[in-house]
């Protein structure tokens, strides 16, 4: 009984140095691990670099879908009204009255009638071929600056697009370059001292993409809706130049039998 004992206290002795460590690094594993694993708790914990990478790339979210609103209002009131006057060109209609049905208003295919009203009244009523080359110049010039005025802010988009993901990569780089200087600090190679830092370098590199993919995909919606609204443009630009031709033929008419 005595040698039973006696060979019970020695696996203890023995057993119990060796399973101290592992214990102590259980303890140290529990203690480094973070409370909050959810997005808003890494992002508390995060360094202060990460949380600017992470600031700027909500900021730029914030933006694509704020441009993405305005600019969706905004192209769907003016196509409407463009395809309004155009549809009002079609009929049998002189420069004049459509200048007059025009008044001061701002908008685009306003804009052209009242450029092309102004180069006819310029021109002191000479309907040539020199008033229709001038009358296509300035329709030419207040298209390109009406499709300058639609495309502004789009080109935000653009950039966010193609920069976001770069931003984010570069806040997981500065992540888990922190987590390895972490593990030299500590002295252990311990997954509790290097997760909590990967963790919030993949939440930066998830922000990038975040704030990336809508903006490639509100940008491209954006393109197209442009360009079916410069066609409307061109729709009406090419309303106003028959009008003109038209009326250019009418007085030529009435010249050659007059003559007669």
């Amino acid at each position: 009984m005595q040698s039973t004992s006696r060979f019970r206290h020695m696996i203890v002795s023995i057993a119990l140095p060796a399973l101290a460590p592992a214990s102590a690094f259980a303890a140290t594993d529990a203690a480094l691990l973070p409370r909050n694993l959810s997005p808003w708790g890494m992002f508390v914990s995060a360094n202060i670099v990460v949380k600017a990478v992470m600031i700027g790339l909500a900021c730029a979210s914030l933006v694509t879908w704020t441009v993405w609103l305005a600019k969706s209002v905004e192209l769907r009131r003016k196509s409407a009204l463009a395809r309004q006057r155009t549809r009002a060109l079609e009929g049998n209609m002189k420069l004049a009255e459509a200048a007059e049905r025009a008044g001061d208003a701002h908008d685009a295919v306003a804009q052209l009638i009242q450029s092309c009203a102004r180069e006819a009244e310029l021109s002191g009523g000479v309907h040539d071929d020199g008033l229709q080359a001038r009358v296509a110049l300035r329709l030419e010039r207040v298209e390109a600056a009406m499709s300058r005025q639609i495309a502004r802010g789009t080109g935000v988009l653009a950039t966010i697009g193609a920069t976001a993901p770069f931003v984010g990569l570069f806040g997981t780089v500065w992540g888990i370059m922190n987590s390895f200087i972490g593990i030299s600090e500590s002295h252990t190679t311990s997954l509790a001292v290097v997760a909590p830092g990967i963790a919030e370098a993949l939440l930066a590199t998830a922000l990038g993409l975040v704030a990336a993919i809508p903006a490639v995909v509100i940008y491209n919606h954006l393109v197209r809706g442009i360009a079916n609204y410069r066609a409307l443009l061109g729709d009406a630009s090419a309303q106003l130049m028959l009008i003109v031709s038209r009326q250019r033929d009418h007085r030529d008419f009435r010249l050659a039998r007059a003559a007669e």
